[in-house]
């Protein structure tokens, strides 16, 4: 048993990755929907990754906010929110330019059947409120990760004055070293949790293609694949744009590509989390930069999810008849953007932006119940770009951060 263990460990993580996805997508194509026999791995993995994510977050914003100064985060911070909204609104653009030129939904019609019961919009003002918990211990409960990143800055900066003054000096010292200290700690977990990343994802996409099956698939087969289409042109834009920043894609993707596959997997941006920032990590880049920007990303950082929407929405157009004019699309890029942030840690809310972005358009909510069959494998493509948008940012901010000194 040591021997097998031992073995196993020797692999690389991104091979033991690969041949788990292979071997789900197997396992769910021939025992179909009894492959949900499997789901209690997979709900492990998420566990484990849920309850690595805050320590991991609260002890890297605070230690990363140490290594500098308050003028330099706040820099940093303006950059990363900058490119945040820019990057949404691009993929809307993009969305809406491969969705116009192939048009999925022609030919379909709606069944009169289809219901679909639209969520609540939190709205914007309601999410910046939020972001300053009215209760420490609940922000942690609710997974409020807004919340929990301003309580992770509020006591950095606080420790990093302490460390400031004389007369406190001694005492946030220490304090800085106990939270450095329980952060290894946290990194040595997370370890731990990586060399069981492969059995759940095996576990995940298992259940996933035995649930969806192929019939799905190939009755929406010309969504998703315009989707992925939409998603494969951002991707190139990324390149584009980190060749001109002087980022080597393949050395970028090298260490991405663990988080981008697991986000795959999962559908989760916050789930995964925990290895975007051991990537990062990995990639050089500064801790005070990344234990910021990529929590804010996975919260209010929805490229997938903003190409989702236009997609959808040419969708839902073409399929009653009604295609979008320039204004519409213009209107699409205005409420998708804003969206992307005010549904930032909604449970479900690719589908809560498609509901908000259809209601201003005046199209069919029942075309929302009809994607809501395509949902995994919609909000795999959508997460997985999520996650390398996050990195994307963070590595270009770094980039240009190095360049200022």
């Amino acid at each position: 048993m040591k021997r097998i263990l031992h073995s196993y460990l020797r692999i690389s993580l991104i091979t033991k990755i690969s041949v788990a996805l292979i071997l789900g997508i197997l396992v769910g194509i021939l025992f179909g929907e009894q492959a949900s026999v499997l789901a209690p791995l997979g709900d492990l993995l998420l566990r484990l990754l849920t309850f690595i994510m805050i320590p991991l977050i609260l002890l890297t914003l605070i230690v990363g906010v140490n290594q500098t100064n308050v003028t330099n985060l706040g820099r940093m911070g303006s950059k990363v929110f900058i490119y945040y909204t820019v990057s949404s609104a691009l993929a809307i653009v993009v969305g809406l330019v491969v969705g116009s030129i192939f048009k999925p939904g022609s030919g379909m019609q709606l069944t009169e059947n289809a219901v679909f019961d639209t969520p609540e919009h939190p709205g914007i003002i309601s999410v910046f409120l939020n972001i300053v918990p009215s209760n420490l211990v609940q922000a942690f409960t609710e997974m409020n990760l807004l919340g929990i990143i301003f309580i992770a800055l509020t006591f950095g900066i606080a420790i990093s004055v302490m460390r400031s003054s004389e007369e406190l000096r001694d005492a946030g010292e220490s304090l800085l070293g106990t939270i450095s200290a329980l952060n290894e700690a946290t990194l040595v977990i997370l370890k731990a949790i990586l060399q069981y990343i492969p059995i759940g994802i095996f576990a995940i996409i298992a259940q996933t293609v035995g649930n969806q099956g192929l019939d799905t698939l190939f009755s929406l087969g010309g969504m998703i694949g315009v989707f992925y289409i939409a998603l494969f042109v951002h991707i190139i834009l990324y390149v584009i744009v980190l060749i001109l920043f002087r980022v080597k894609p393949l050395h970028f993707f090298k260490f991405a590509r663990t988080p981008i596959l697991t986000a795959f997997v999962t559908q989760s941006s916050t789930g995964t989390l925990p290895l975007t920032l051991d990537a990062a990590k990995n990639m050089g880049i500064r801790k005070s930069l990344y234990g910021f920007s990529l929590p804010l990303g996975a919260t209010i950082n929805m490229d997938g999810a903003a190409i989702r929407i236009a997609v959808s929405a040419i969708f839902a157009a073409n399929i009653v008849g009604k295609p979008l004019d320039l204004t519409d699309m213009m209107l699409i890029v205005l409420i998708g953007t804003l969206s992307s942030i005010g549904t930032a840690g909604v449970p479900g809310a690719g589908i809560v932006m498609i509901s908000t972005v259809f209601i201003q358009l005046g199209l069919p909510m029942e075309a929302v119940a009809l994607l809501t069959a395509i949902d995994a494998l919609i909000g795999m493509g959508a997460t997985a770009l999520n996650v390398t948008g996050d990195l994307v940012g963070t590595v270009l901010v770094d980039k240009q951060e190095k360049r200022r000194r």
